[in-house]
């Protein structure tokens, strides 16, 4: 995986906003925030209930009436910057409602057994079936789970970016020099390919490895109330990942 830790950050919209904007469940806006942070923080709360010790069909329960839980008594309103990032009160949240989870009805879905929100995604227990074997904490897990998510998110606004200069292809081509793991695909293979130079092909791996470091570090202010916690954040980033 490629990380540039320096590169310009943007903070005009932190995740903190999307929270605070999440919180007002009336508004377009309000709902739009809202699906943004139950696309982020879904599955990784599924993985941490299922680690927890919980059957599929439970943890899919426990999942969806944890999300309604929160809609309901809009705690969202309720918190603040202050409170710490949001991934760890979130999580605390989860651990406290699994404590009184007996108290609801998990039997009963709401919303008719309708997701709350929706998008596209895949079944979170097939996700959770592909996760490594070793016993790593329903903590531990939570915390790698949003990593991947953020990197999957800084990913796909590159995809993105290529799609819009029509330069799809060439993403496509060039995306495994994010990982370190290019040693199979050599320059001059790809410049072989599209007909241009060996030094045109080590320029556009340069871009876009510089474009995704200034994603990510876009992503990473999102999660934060302080900017200088970016650098800590992306360091913490690397370390789940690595372990």
């Amino acid at each position: 995986m490629y990380v540039d830790s320096k590169g310009p950050a943007v903070f005009q919209t932190t995740r903190w906003t999307v929270v605070l904007e999440a919180a007002q469940q009336d508004s377009a806006s309000g709902q739009a925030a809202l699906a943004a942070l139950y696309q982020t923080y879904r599955y990784p709360i599924y993985a941490f209930i299922r680690r927890s010790g919980h059957l599929p069909d439970e943890a899919a329960d426990i999942t969806q009436d944890f999300f309604a839980r929160l809609l309901e008594k809009n705690w969202l309103a309720s918190i603040t910057r202050e409170g710490g990032r949001f991934r760890s009160l979130l999580l605390t949240a989860v651990k406290h409602f699994l404590l009184n989870a007996r108290d609801y009805a998990r039997t009963q879905k709401r919303g008719g057994g309708q997701p709350l929100l929706s998008i596209n995604d895949e079944s979170p227990e097939r996700r959770y079936q592909a996760e490594p074997v070793e016993r790593v904490t329903p903590e531990l897990l939570f915390e790698r789970r949003w990593a991947l998510q953020i990197l999957e998110k800084v990913l796909e606004r590159l995809r993105q970016e290529y799609d819009r200069t029509e330069k799809a292809d060439l993403f496509q081509e060039l995306k495994i020099f994010l990982s370190g793991s290019a040693g199979a695909v050599s320059h001059a293979e790809i410049a072989a390919k599209y007909e241009i130079s060996v030094s045109a092909v080590g320029v556009a791996v340069h871009r876009l490895r510089r474009r995704y470091g200034e994603l990510l570090r876009q992503e990473i202010a999102r999660t934060v109330n302080d900017p200088q916690e970016v650098d800590e954040e992306i360091r913490h980033l690397i370390a789940l990942l690595g372990n």
